[in-house]
């Protein structure tokens, strides 16, 4: 079907409040990353609590990924995201009454355990609101709403971050105060939405909740996918090592290192936005392994660079073809996956989605702090490439998928 004759997403129902509660979600939870990160610092002066922080929103997701992904699917996904969106903004409540001196210390204890409840958060939403898309879109229009979608996340991920730093200039109750108006109101646009009849009839158990894995492991399509992302994105985070560019390498200052973050969001949101206008419907295998390609050539031009532009260039290039690769895999997803399955499915593909990032940049400060940074990424570029030369050899039907639909 071609592009014109295609309806648009936003004339499907629901759809629109389903992007407005991804912008809400996503622009929350990065405004009170901003906020809790700021203020461990501010209390402990200590790197490894920083450290400690994204470990303690990461393990819960490890620990949670088969329960989580068998509540996705046996309960009502809405309920499901707006109870996980509702515990966020408790933990925004808490936070802002003891940065407030309501009656709570905000000290290192309150932050960590801030830290692991939003990590639990995190286990639910994200397999939760991943599931809930292909049941309010139509399958020809899918690939094309998880652009959209997309481009929502990555709007939050450029935006956020810089207001909830202003905020929290003005005191950090103020952060956390919007964290919990969003949330809150992201709660009641999810409510909103129709009831849809769960997937899952039966009771949990743990042979029903390892059935997510079982798909994954027998489908080399699904495999191939999520774990082509998981080792590209684990070599290739030169992300990490954005402060150590900014202030040796590049001499550009924290200012500086602000444009060098905001770089691959700002390319992923435009790629994002040309997709959901121009969604991919052939060709899909070897344009996923054309944008991983293309990621790990960005990072290695990146790695090398000593021009501001050419650097800031190299970041967008690497955000844009993540997101083609983002895109083609969320698609390729939920189309190979029965809809009672979704859930399972999707909370492993979130699990490998933070462990790519999360443990990307300890892969990539480890590798700094052996080689130097500049190795470090051009080590992870050529990583990157590697791993698109063998996954095509091993994924053979990944590299021959066509059609999007």
């Amino acid at each position: 079907m071609s592009d014109r004759a295609q309806p648009s997403v936003w004339r499907v129902p629901g759809f629109a409040r389903f992007w407005m509660v991804r912008v809400a979600l996503t622009g929350a939870y990065q405004v009170l990353g901003v906020a809790i990160g700021w203020q461990m610092y501010a209390i402990t002066g200590s790197a490894l609590d920083l450290g400690l922080v994204g470990l303690l929103q990461f393990l819960p997701r490890v620990a949670l990924v088969l329960l989580a992904g068998s509540v996705v699917d046996r309960f009502e996904r809405r309920d499901v995201v707006a109870a996980s969106m509702a515990l966020q903004a408790l933990v925004a409540a808490l936070l802002m009454a003891a940065a407030q001196g309501w009656g709570l210390h905000a000290g290192r204890g309150l932050i960590l355990g801030a830290s692991l409840a939003l990590g639990a958060c995190r286990a639910f939403d994200m397999p939760g609101m991943q599931a809930m898309l292909p049941a309010l879109v139509p399958e020809a229009l899918l690939a094309r709403a998880i652009a959209v979608a997309a481009s929502a996340t990555q709007a939050a991920t450029v935006v956020a971050p810089a207001f909830g730093g202003l905020l929290y200039a003005l005191g950090a109750g103020w952060s956390y105060g919007l964290t919990f108006a969003v949330d809150a109101a992201g709660v009641a646009v999810l409510l909103s939405l129709p009831r849809a009849a769960a997937a899952q009839t039966t009771r949990i158990t743990l042979d029903s909740m390892l059935e997510g894995v079982r798909h994954i492991r027998t489908h080399a399509v699904i495999l191939g996918a999520i774990s082509l992302d998981l080792f590209a994105v684990l070599l290739g985070g030169a992300t990490a090592l954005l402060p150590i560019y900014a202030r040796d390498i590049l001499h550009i200052g924290p200012l500086g290192l602000g444009l060098l973050r905001a770089a691959p969001a700002v390319g992923a949101l435009a790629v994002a936005a040309w997709l959901a206008h121009h969604p991919i419907e052939r060709h899909a295998g070897r344009l996923m392994f054309g944008s991983v390609a293309l990621f790990g050539l960005a990072t290695l031009v990146f790695g090398l660079s000593r021009s501001v532009p050419l650097s800031m260039l190299a970041l967008a290039v690497l955000g844009g073809a993540d997101v083609v690769s983002v895109v083609i895999r969320g698609t390729l997803v939920q189309l190979q996956t029965p809809d009672a399955l979704r859930g399972r499915v999707n909370a492993v593909n979130s699990l490998f989605i933070g462990a790519s990032n999360q443990l990307g940049e300890f892969e990539s400060g480890l590798t700094a702090a052996w080689f130097g940074a500049v190795p470090a990424v051009v080590l992870g570029g050529l990583g990157t490439l590697a791993v698109v030369w063998a996954w095509r050899r091993l994924f053979p039907q990944l590299a021959r998928y066509d059609a999007l639909r």
